[in-house]
């Protein structure tokens, strides 16, 4: 690939670029942002991690395969990194997700291969995904109407960090906020009578993306059908989701699905997801998104309406969509030809 882009080197500085680099490693240390404490080279001729002397010794141990040879600077020395990168790369061309100086952006075929996930990368995914979703129904099943936005947010975090997973998002939706906003973050409010509960979960680079309901009463004849107005509209999204379609087509099938079903002007309110993997969304589908659905790719679809939504994450594999987000212990519904997860409903 270097040779046919013309360039001498790769240079991956991102937390994502990383973990799908190194196979699940992880240079992060400061969970709220997008780059970390190394970053990975790869020349024609050698595959590299570049760390300080304070990452070093956790990095080779503990952090990232071998097939890698470790260049250890020290934490001091803040121009050893482009001296190097020079160095290795004889002065050449350096491709870049986070372009520095005269490097290039990343090829587009490069940014599409990450998206396509390998088998082992699956396999990582559907563990992933499975206890993200059983911490999801630890959380929901204590929670309590009196608990407030914060305090389900934060045994939410400690249910995903008890099983290794950085809790890179936590929503709450409170009984007050959730008919205001579609991305409730958490409050001091108190959960009230029902409460939403989304994560955004991250391991070995992968999200695992979900979202939950938990009732304190029983739902009303119109939140039980806005469940299943979006769990139809939701398959319809999933149905297309096919190789060689393109996310503005899938942008454009989920408008006419809620068209169809009533609610024209709900998809103005909240995007409406779309590939995910190594970040929570790779991209978001839009009208005018010209990236090609292909197999191997992992989806996480979430159409909404006022107080509810429906969100999991998918991979399509050899044509079919498996969610991977799955707990049987919580409760749910037959919608189309598949289970979807219901409101918990805890009296």
């Amino acid at each position: 690939m270097l040779r046919e882009e013309n360039c001498a080197g790769l240079r991956l500085r991102g937390a994502d670029w990383f973990s799908w680099a190194t196979a699940g490693g992880s240079n992060v240390i400061l969970l709220t942002t997008d780059g970390g404490v190394a970053e990975v080279l790869v020349t024609q001729d050698e595959a590299f991690v570049i760390t300080d002397a304070i990452e070093y010794d956790r990095m080779l141990q503990e952090e990232v395969p071998v097939g890698f040879r470790f260049i250890n600077h020290p934490w001091q020395d803040t121009n050893f990194r482009e001296s190097f990168v020079k160095e290795a790369t004889h002065g050449g061309l350096v491709m870049s997700d986070k372009v520095h100086s005269k490097e290039v952006n990343l090829a587009p075929s490069l940014v599409q291969a990450k998206r396509i996930l390998c088998p082992e990368e699956m396999e990582r995914y559907r563990v992933l995904g499975r206890e993200a979703a059983e911490a999801m129904t630890e959380t929901l099943k204590e929670a309590d109407p009196s608990w407030t936005g914060h305090q389900l947010a934060g045994r939410g975090a400690e249910a995903l960090w008890k099983r290794g997973i950085h809790p890179a998002l936590t929503l709450v939706g409170e009984e007050r906020r959730l008919p205001l906003h579609r991305h409730a973050t958490a409050s001091h409010e108190p959960l009230g009578s029902r409460a939403m509960l989304v994560f955004c979960a991250r391991r070995h680079g992968l999200y695992a993306n979900l979202t939950r309901f938990v009732y304190f009463r029983e739902p009303s004849a119109q939140e039980i059908r806005a469940k299943h107005d979006l769990a139809a509209i939701e398959a319809e999204v999933f149905a297309a989701t096919r190789p060689s379609t393109s996310l503005g087509a899938l942008y454009e099938q989920i408008a006419i699905a809620y068209a169809r079903f009533g609610y024209p002007d709900e998809i103005m309110k909240h995007h409406q997801g779309g590939p995910t993997g190594y970040l929570a969304r790779e991209e978001v589908a839009r009208p005018e998104s010209k990236m090609r659905v292909e197999d191997g790719m992992a989806f996480a679809w979430n159409p909404s309406l006022t107080g509810t939504k429906i969100e999991d994450t998918v991979i399509l594999n050899q044509g079919k969509l498996e969610i991977i987000t799955v707990d049987d212990a919580f409760p749910s519904f037959y919608a189309d030809d598949r289970m979807r997860p219901d409101y918990l409903v805890r009296l």
